[in-house]
């Protein structure tokens, strides 16, 4: 009986471990965590989801507090169009975030950072491209681009140093979404060094709408394999959401995937970014304590737990420090909905957002629980503690799990 380990990932000459670990922001998926990955012979990502907020608690810079600080003028206005993030400032924070990270790597593995398109910090294609540039000039392995179709995402960084060089890839949902990418970038002649295949069980944002349960991952990988055999496309294919044992990845690997990304076991490890009282809560939720809601202002669907303390909540829009979410023209769904209801409950001193939620403010603050489908099986991974706790994992412990691990068991932690 095959087990992970039996397979490779290709990079031309460079052959890895088949198992990625997701990009979770905001900073769940830490440069420990990601070092630990690459460490393993493995790829592990950050996030550059709300990169100067991650830098400033990490490194103690203070990018936050003079964004604030320069537009505090403008908290009590609706119209956020004034709020811009400093270009030299985003770049210093990426370089800082990415640097450090590939300096302490060790091991034959790779480091790869994930690009969200709609964090787009009222700037879109400004603050993008300083992102994906200035994460090339620190030395990432690779940038993975999310959270979009990125039609223009290549021709952003064609004329870098280093975009032959680096490993570029994206994150699809459908074989259309992959279709339109290939031909938006065909001038280039650039291809994809890898497509991740997100299925409806990923955790966070998916690419399908609230219908979501119509479809399977199994299916769109076929779908997807057939398009690029039909095209003589040799292009690595990783499926990813609800990979949950070393014998789900092998049932992938067997018919064609090239590596497997998950994330959903990697949240309650000692390297995540989750504080331990968040794991807790994971790690006790059981089917019914999860589900796929539409609060977010990207307007993506979103898989989370319900009694995460996001939702409803009605917090005053925190644009002036954050911002990552507003759009081209200054406008943020949550910042819309919240002045709806201020409007209507003028004498209130509290106020419930029901519809949307300040994505930043509550990721930030770890309190928007996004999950995966299969986090309600995280109890069966771990063992339970005499004062009714779980047991915190370490990465190494899961990632050993999924690349030898057959006949679809799951090895608990030692006490």
């Amino acid at each position: 009986m095959k087990c992970v380990n039996d397979f490779r990932l290709r990079f031309g000459k460079q052959e890895l471990v088949p198992i990625i670990i997701g990009g979770m922001g905001v900073d769940i998926s830490t440069a420990e965590l990601a070092l630990e990955a690459a460490r393993l012979g493995g790829i592990g990502h950050i996030s550059d989801a709300m990169i100067q907020t991650v830098t400033d608690r990490r490194f103690k810079t203070h990018f936050v507090k003079e964004k604030l600080k320069l537009y505090k003028y403008n908290v009590a206005n609706p119209d956020k169009s004034d709020v811009l993030f400093d270009l030299g400032r985003l770049a210093e924070a990426t370089q800082m975030h990415v640097g450090r990270a590939m300096e302490a790597k060790r091991g034959d593995g790779l480091i790869f950072i994930n690009c969200m398109e709609k964090l787009t910090m009222n700037a879109p294609r400004q603050t993008l491209r300083v992102r994906l540039s200035a994460a090339l000039d620190a030395g990432i392995d690779g940038i993975t681009l999310s959270a979009g179709l990125h039609l223009g995402s290549f021709a952003l960084i064609e004329d870098h140093p280093r975009f032959r060089d680096a490993k570029l890839g994206i994150i699809v949902s459908s074989l259309r979404a992959l279709q339109v990418f290939l031909r938006k970038n065909a001038k280039l002649n650039r291809l994809p060094d890898y497509v991740v295949v997100e299925g409806p069980l990923a955790g966070g944002h998916l690419g399908f709408s609230m219908d979501w349960a119509k479809y399977d991952l199994r299916t769109i990988m076929a779908e997807i394999q057939q398009y690029l055999q039909a095209e003589k496309l040799d292009i690595p294919l990783i499926p990813a959401g609800g990979i949950f044992t070393g014998s789900d990845a092998v049932s992938f690997l067997e018919n064609g995937a090239a590596a497997v990304q998950v994330a959903t076991r990697f949240t309650v490890t000692h390297e995540s970014g989750l504080p331990e009282k968040v794991m807790q809560e994971y790690f006790k939720a059981s089917e019914d304590d999860i589900e796929v809601n539409t609060i977010s202002p990207t307007g993506y669907p979103m898989r989370m737990l319900k009694n995460s303390p996001a939702i409803g909540s009605g917090i005053r829009p925190n644009c002036e420090a954050f911002g990552y979410l507003l759009d081209g023209s200054g406008n943020c769904a949550y910042v819309t909905a919240y002045n709806r209801e201020v409007a209507a409950h003028p004498a209130a001193k509290k106020i419930s957002v029901k519809d949307k939620t300040c994505l930043c403010t509550h990721m930030r603050n770890f309190d928007c629980w996004t999950c995966g489908h299969y986090t309600y099986r995280l109890k069966d991974t771990t063992s339970r503690l005499a004062d009714g706790s779980y047991q915190v994992l370490s990465a190494e412990h899961v990632f050993r799990d999924y690349q030898f691990s057959t006949d679809q068991k799951i090895a608990l932690p030692l006490p």
